[in-house]
Order: structure tokens, then sequence, then C-alpha cells
């Protein structure tokens, strides 16, 4: 692998001033954590309150993720997530270096940076168990299994990075390709599967089913080898821990796009985003038409990766328009502040909903959100917990309390 001599350290006596931060970046990130959080909204509740309505059934459709193939706005979180961890490392590399940093150092702070994504993503998913729950399809605990993969990736030249996405993405859909499809005798009550599920595919694109494939019997046998209450048998979602796998190549992408706008500045490369983000998602969709690969966000299958990372490249062109090109900044600081936090941001999330809506009902009664009626209450009171979230961040904020990782 060829080392990118753009990352090389300058002379210490010619050390640049350090570039402003990217606005749109944070916005973008803000957004996703935004979608994240905005789950208290409970959209798909507030729906089931008010059938037929098109209104909320689109809301609630875009707030939950879909059953096997497609995407909704909600699919993009995770995707979105990963793809933006790439798009920040060249800048992290690039900072370190003219810091004097050392590749083994940096290397050993990406190797702990991985694992303790890896363990914080298990220490929430275990809030709730009588014992920890290890499990790998968290979206923290993807992106550290993949993290140190990707630093190294950081410091080599293009064609080695997409040369890498390339052999990623083929050689993982070879193996589930390659990988016995469910037969039809196959006992889908087993794994949690009803026999007439509607989303099963038929034909070459049943190696891609849910809870009948490579990366299912890898989980029945990788995480039986951790103590557990009773042995796994199979997630209910069909998530899988080797997503982490193509994750990485969502990642990666990222990080493409981090060295076209770290190269480009201070201009934006649109044009890179516009055409790798049209790519990415008609590569996607055509393999998944064409019946090569399906476009699965739970299984995060090599199309879904295509599809998912194009769309990210959309979302970033657009961030960078509207706030960088043309200069509308002032619209976004909400996002900022909820972007430049973005692990507190998760943390938050997972931890304070609980207390805070306890913490409402406790001091200003319990039916305090219902003045608008029983059907809008989960609304109005998930509004109230999301700017009790925004205001822990904006406090942070103000404070330049930054958690970071």
């Amino acid at each position: 692998m060829q080392i990118d001599s753009t990352l090389a350290p300058p002379a210490a006596a010619a050390l640049p001033p350090k570039p402003p931060r990217n606005v749109a970046v944070d916005a973008y990130r803000g957004l996703v954590m935004l979608l994240m959080m905005a789950e208290v909204l409970e959209f798909a509740r507030v729906s089931s309150n008010f059938p037929g309505n098109w209104f909320w059934s689109v809301l609630a459709y875009h707030q939950t993720h879909t059953q096997w193939a497609g995407c909704s706005l909600h699919d993009m979180i995770q995707p979105s997530f990963s793809f933006l961890v790439g798009v920040a490392l060249p800048y992290s590399i690039a900072s370190r270096m003219a810091r004097g940093g050392r590749f083994g150092p940096m290397l050993a702070h990406a190797v702990w940076r991985g694992l303790l994504l890896v363990l914080l993503g298990i220490f929430l998913r275990s809030l709730a168990g009588p014992i920890t729950n290890f499990t790998f399809e968290d979206t923290l605990t993807q992106i550290g299994l993949g993290y140190p993969l990707l630093f190294l990736l950081g410091f080599a030249k293009p064609r080695w990075q997409w040369g890498a996405l390339a052999v990623l993405l083929f050689g993982y859909w070879l193996a589930w390709a390659l990988y016995p499809a469910p037969g039809p005798g196959f006992n889908w009550a087993a794994v949690g599967v009803p026999a007439n599920w509607p989303h099963n595919f038929t034909g070459f694109l049943s190696h891609w089913n849910k809870n009948s494939n490579l990366g299912q019997a890898f989980d029945v046998w990788f995480l039986n080898l951790f103590p557990r209450v009773s042995p796994f048998v199979y997630n209910g979602g069909g998530y899988l821990t080797l997503s982490f796998i193509p994750t990485l190549g969502t990642m990666i992408l990222g990080l493409v796009a981090g060295r076209w706008l770290r190269a480009s500045a201070p201009r934006i490369p649109l044009k890179h985003f516009l055409y790798a983000g049209a790519i990415g998602v008609a590569a996607g969709l055509l393999l998944h038409w064409a019946g090569i690969c399906p476009v699965v966000k739970r299984i995060w299958t090599p199309a879904w990766t295509l599809f998912s990372g194009g769309v990210c490249f959309l979302f970033l062109a657009a961030f960078s328009y509207i706030i960088e090109m043309k200069g509308y900044r002032k619209w976004a600081f909400p996002l900022v502040v909820i972007g430049m936090n973005s692990i507190a941001a998760y943390l938050i999330a997972h931890l304070c909903g609980s207390f805070i809506e306890d913490s409402f009902h406790i001091h200003l009664g319990a039916h305090v959100f219902a003045f608008a009626g029983q059907a809008l209450e989960p609304l109005l009171q998930g509004a109230a917990v999301l700017l009790m979230f925004w205001l822990i961040l904006f406090w942070m904020y103000r404070r330049k309390l930054f958690l970071k990782i």
C-alpha cells in the first residue's frame, strides 16, 4: 500500500493556520442526530390515532425502518453517521500530524477509539438487561469494529481506497451468494420469520432473506461464545454482526468525500458529490432491479452500501451548496449545536429520555401534554423532551463542552 504524501506533516516553521470548521458537515451531522433524537415524537403512535390520514402516515413511515427492502428517511440515520465518520478522518489525521503526531501512536489511538465505541455500544444495549448484552449490530459497535481499518486507509492513495471498497463489497456479496439459500423445507418459525412473510425474496435474491443467511449463521456461532441469559437463536430485526464489513464501505465513501473536501478547500467539489451521489444511487438500484443484490438496510447489503452512500453524497452536496457556497448559515445553527456534539447527543437520547419524561409527569402532572387531546399527547410530550435534549446540548455548546472519543 502506498502512503499518501499529501498527509505528510509540514515543517514546524511553516504550520498553516487552523482551517475554519466546515459548517455544512456539522449541520448534516446535526440533522442525522436530530432524526435519531426525534424518535421521541412517536409519529407511528400518533398516526395510529388518525387512521387514514396521509400526513401522519408519511411521517410515521419515515420515522421507522423499512421491514426489509427499500429505504425510509429513518434508514438513512446510521449510514449518514457512518459516512460522516469517514468525512472527518482526513481532517483528523492532518491535524494530528501537523501537531507532530507519529503513525504508531495515532494507530494505537484509532484502535483504542474503535474499542471504546464497541464497548459503549454494548453498554447502551445492556441497560435494560440482567447481564451484559454482547451484541454488535448497534451503530457505535459497527463503526468501532471497522474504524481501525478505516484509519489505515486514511493514509492510502485514492486508488487503494477505491480498490479496497471494490474488493470489500464484491467479496462480501460473493460470500453471501455462495452460502446456501433456504430451501423449500426451511423452518421459518424457528428463526422468527412467518412462513408467508411478504418481504421474503425468491430465486437468487433468497440468499439475502431474513435470518436465513450467512450473517445469521455467523451470529449463531459467534454470539453464543459470550455469556447469555439464553442461547442466541436470531435477531428479531434481522440485524447482524457482519454488517460492519459493508458499513466500512460506507465509511470509505465518506473518507473519499472528506479527501475531496480537504483537497479542494476553500472550494466545494459540488460536481464530485453530485456525480458520486447519482452513480451510487443508480448502481444500488440497478443491482436490486437486476436481481443481483437487494437494497436492504437491516443486513447492509453491498447494494445498500452503494445506494445509501449515494444518498449521503447528495445530502452533503445539498448542505455544502446552501451553507458553504451560498452562505446561508444562520438557519443551520440549531443543527450545528447538535452536530458538534454528536456523541453527547447519542448518549443523551439513549440515557435521558425516560428521566425527562418522568420529571415532566412528576412535577407538572400525569397528563400535562393532553391539553390538545389524547391523540396528540405523545407528539407534544415528545416535542418537550426533544426541546430539553437540545437545551442540554446548547448549554454544552455555550460552555465549549464537547464529548469526544
